[in-house]
């Protein structure tokens, strides 16, 4: 949008997630090119120029667009499989069909997981990419432009592995880098793709896969990588007993401690999971403010247990969700998350206490901004801040019963998405995306998973 140019969204009800929790039962929101200009009560300002559009929003709950941290976007095309596995037996059974993934099936899987969350009001997206199958394409270009078509603000954490089976890793031995290898493309890929300005699309972030999957020399290597480039680093962390199991073995210590001697605790890291972490861990988080992605739905699925997020919070760790790989959380929605989060938190220790509706909506916004380092441009509505909103339809069967809009999102059913907003730019209108088919991303994806199940099973 030319930086002049106007909408204004009138007849609200606000949810603006800044540090004062500030709400508008009846407001109004102006976008000016990519920025968000003004906020509040009422009606907006009178004698506004060069007015684009006005919309009516009655009956919705505008909120700022929801931020994953944390995907694996290759696993669109082998949902449903493996559905009664715990994380490493999962990993077991779905590793050789991984290993076979090329150029044409990322893509074809990007889409499909770029435009589920797309139009359920992800407006920040993130993907964790660590298999790279010897000459399989240009993996890190095919999800890149996948993103770039579907309109998302988006983070690529190029990942990596360089610990086989022969090395007593999981993954089979044709599906690793050597670590050369592996830093080598990582340092390229950020010096092609990486954006570091105020309302970058896409940027890129340094990420070996975890510790059991990844020597330590590829994750201390890693680490000075990506801090001598400037961006930030992402990996798995804490994710189950045996990996806590594995950890103590291998190295002699717990994930924590070993990702603190291998230098990946600080406050330009986040780790997916965290689920089994001690007093001590948590603190070692908090002092550091080392990041969280928190996956409920997937840590349930692979009965990996309940991340103490209560207790995380309460420390100051920074966290946000993340819909995870979606071969253990078919769904591919983040806005699900929400309702998920408050729920199993409150099957912890903390009980009813655990968490609440607006702390929910946090995690999936600010929190998720703090933790891709982006939480002074999006994640909360606020004038000056990018134009990544979501209107939510909140009048129909589903909710109009239900008088507090927060705890309708987040309680109840999943809302209907109207519209959403990326820098600026309007990428859903009525539930369906304006920028790619959403049907022949369907066709696309089914024939790609059937092509690699057949290359699977040969």
């Amino acid at each position: 949008m030319a930086a002049d140019r106007r909408t204004v969204i009138e007849n609200c009800s606000i949810a603006t997630v800044d540090a004062h929790d500030t709400e508008y039962a009846d407001g109004y929101v102006v976008i000016a090119g990519n920025r968000i200009e003004s906020l509040g009560a009422g009606k907006a300002p009178e004698g506004l120029e060069n007015v684009g559009r006005r919309i009516d929003a009655t009956g919705h709950l505008v909120t700022p667009g929801l931020v994953n941290t944390h995907h694996h976007y290759y696993q669109w095309i082998t949902r449903g499989l493996a559905t009664d596995h715990n994380l490493f037996n999962w990993l077991v059974a779905l590793y050789p069909t991984w290993a076979r993934i090329d150029e044409q099936m990322v893509y074809a899987a990007a889409q499909g997981s770029l435009a589920m969350m797309a139009r359920g009001g992800v407006t920040t997206a993130m993907d964790h990419h660590y298999v790279y199958p010897k000459d399989s394409g240009d993996l890190s270009g095919a999800i890149i432009r996948a993103a770039r078509e579907t309109g998302v603000r988006f983070t690529l954490a190029r990942g990596s592995m360089d610990r086989s089976e022969k090395d007593g890793g999981l993954p089979p031995d044709f599906a690793v880098e050597t670590l050369e290898g592996a830093l080598t493309a990582t340092e390229a890929t950020v010096k092609e793709y990486h954006d570091a300005s105020f309302d970058a699309m896409t940027q890129v972030a340094v990420a070996p896969c975890s510790p059991f999957s990844v020597s330590t020399e590829l994750l201390r290597e890693g680490a000075e990588l990506a801090r001598r480039l400037g961006v930030r680093l992402h990996t798995h962390g804490s994710e189950t007993v045996e990996e806590e199991k594995f950890c103590h073995e291998l190295f002699g210590m717990g994930p924590t401690d070993y990702f603190e001697s291998t230098g990946w605790l600080g406050e330009d890291v986040w780790m997916a999971h965290c689920v089994h972490m001690n007093d001590s861990d948590i603190a070692a988080f908090g002092r550091t403010k080392t990041g969280v992605a928190h996956c409920p739905s997937s840590n349930a699925r692979l009965a990996a247990g309940i991340a103490r997020v209560p207790d995380m919070l309460a420390a100051g760790v920074p966290v946000g969700l993340g819909v995870d790989g979606t071969a253990s959380n078919e769904s591919g929605e983040l806005h699900t998350e929400l309702r998920n989060a408050l729920l199993i938190n409150r099957l912890g220790a903390h009980r009813e206490a655990a968490l609440n509706a607006r702390q929910a909506l946090r995690l999936g916004t600010y929190g998720g901004a703090q933790v891709l380092g982006r939480a002074d441009q999006t994640g909360s509505l606020e004038p000056g801040k990018l134009a990544d909103l979501v209107l939510w339809k909140l009048d129909t069967l589903a909710h109009a019963s239900i008088a507090d809009p927060v705890t309708a999102l987040v309680l109840g059913a999943a809302a209907p998405v109207t519209a959403s907003f990326v820098n600026g730019r309007q990428i859903v209108e009525a539930g369906r995306l304006l920028h790619v088919d959403e049907d022949a991303i369907a066709r696309s994806t089914r024939v790609e998973a059937q092509r690699l199940a057949r290359i699977a099973a040969q």
